[in-house]
């Protein structure tokens, strides 16, 4: 069996480059088994290749992943920004999930429909709009209801109004601190609903992202996408995504559209127990987004199926240790570690164990530690966090003198090295 091989505050590139040759070889042998990965310290950032796996997409900008394991069967331009038009409107909901969920905001809350909301967002914009009444008060369960079914813009703005007071400082305070903690570290956003304004920017990763967590966090509220209709003010309207009628097992998310950011949709659907997430952005015409993204879902379920790799606290590998009765630390995740690959054909991954290190005795049973990120080509396919699976004690004071300077004489051979 292979052995792990811990290495020390290095950059995964610069630690692996005298044994590349052997590491791929092996992890991609140990991948197969389920057995082994390699410990390095730090992330390594793969050339991401454009439009590979089979899959000849139309849309500009786009990305599949499955929801469970986060694993990325095609990407495109993933990481581009671009104006998100009214897919924007997810981190609106999420915002207002997330403080209904920690009983910051009730569901019976009403908010009043401002004259700004309703002439920004309602009826005499012209826009997609919940048509709520100028002063009405509407319960917070109702404006959710208008933002994602009828994709309301007057709904975002009175949520947007009624928890911070403006849009300014909800996008500011709400949007943007929230899209951090879900790290989101990209995202920008100018107000609550996608209309147009250049603050407003997302990649279809950071969208992906943030619709697995809507997905998984909020699974009773999560319904409300695929709610065919809403009325409001006797006026009846159908919700906007397409996958609903033509794609079995859709059940959400959201569509949009601006001049500048072109035709997009994040959209959902489960099949054989496989939910599988596709966001596309810059398509220009509405019914080239609609294919597009029912072609890429069911070219998904088709093409792919879940493999896990390592069992629930099944041991992955270790980190080195500084300062510790051990050298080292046993780590393991907590869930299964899952992975979508071909059906048919062979496809050879490659497993990284991620973290920085070594790791400060003492360590603590269950420490986060790092995170195991598997590559599929120059992609990263999925990652998973990983934790200590057992405790280490502090080391002797000779113990860690001895790391102390084994870690000085590491350092300034790197330095050396890095110098020629």
């Amino acid at each position: 069996m292979a052995a792990d091989r811990p290495v020390s505050r290095k950059s995964d590139a610069a630690a692996a480059r005298p044994w590349r040759g052997l590491i791929t070889a092996t992890l991609a042998l140990a991948v197969g088994w389920g057995g082994i990965v390699y410990a390095a310290n730090n992330s390594v950032q793969g050339a991401k290749k454009e439009a590979e796996g089979g899959f000849d997409g139309d849309a500009p900008t786009a990305i599949l992943i499955e929801a469970t394991s986060g694993s990325v069967l095609f990407e495109k331009s993933a990481d581009e920004l671009r104006a998100p038009s009214s897919m924007l409107k997810l981190m609106t909901t999420e915002v207002v999930f997330n403080a209904v969920k920690t009983g910051k905001v009730k569901l019976t809350d009403e908010y009043r429909i401002s004259e700004n909301a309703w002439r920004k967002g309602g009826a005499p914009a012209g826009g997609s709009t919940m048509f709520a009444i100028l002063n009405s008060k509407v319960s917070v369960d109702d404006l959710l209801k208008g933002a994602i079914i009828q994709s309301g813009n007057d709904s975002c703005i009175a949520l947007a109004e009624g928890m911070a007071g403006n849009e300014k400082i909800f996008a500011a305070e709400f949007l943007t601190k929230r899209a951090r903690e879900l790290g989101m570290t990209r995202s920008t956003f100018g107000n609550s609903n996608g209309l147009p304004d250049p603050a407003n920017k997302m990649t279809v990763r950071e969208l992906a992202v943030l619709a697995r967590h809507i997905i998984q966090t909020y699974p009773d509220m999560y319904k409300l996408f695929a709610e065919r209709e809403f009325t409001w003010n006797k006026i009846r309207q159908q919700n906007r995504n397409p996958l609903l009628n033509s794609l079995s097992g859709a059940d959400g998310l959201k569509t949009g559209y601006t001049k500048e950011g072109g035709y997009g949709m994040v959209g959902s659907a489960v099949q054989n127990d496989i939910r599988l997430i596709v966001v596309i952005n810059g398509l220009e015409d509405p019914d080239d987004r609609a294919s597009e993204a029912k072609k890429m879902l069911e070219w998904g379920f088709r093409n792919f199926e879940a493999r896990t790799l390592f069992a629930a606290n099944q041991q992955v590998g270790y980190a080195k240790v500084f300062g510790g009765e051990s050298r080292s630390v046993k780590l393991a995740s907590r869930e299964p570690i899952k992975v979508m690959v071909p059906k048919n054909g062979s496809e050879k991954l490659i497993a990284r164990l991620v973290y920085s290190g070594p790791v400060r005795a003492p360590v603590a049973e269950g420490q986060p530690v790092g995170v195991v990120r598997v590559w599929r080509g120059g992609n990263v396919a999925m990652e998973a966090p990983v934790y200590a699976a057992e405790a280490v004690a502090t080391g002797s004071t000779m113990r860690r003198a001895i790391d102390g300077a084994s870690e000085l004489v590491i350092g300034m051979f790197r330095a050396s090295a890095e110098k020629l």
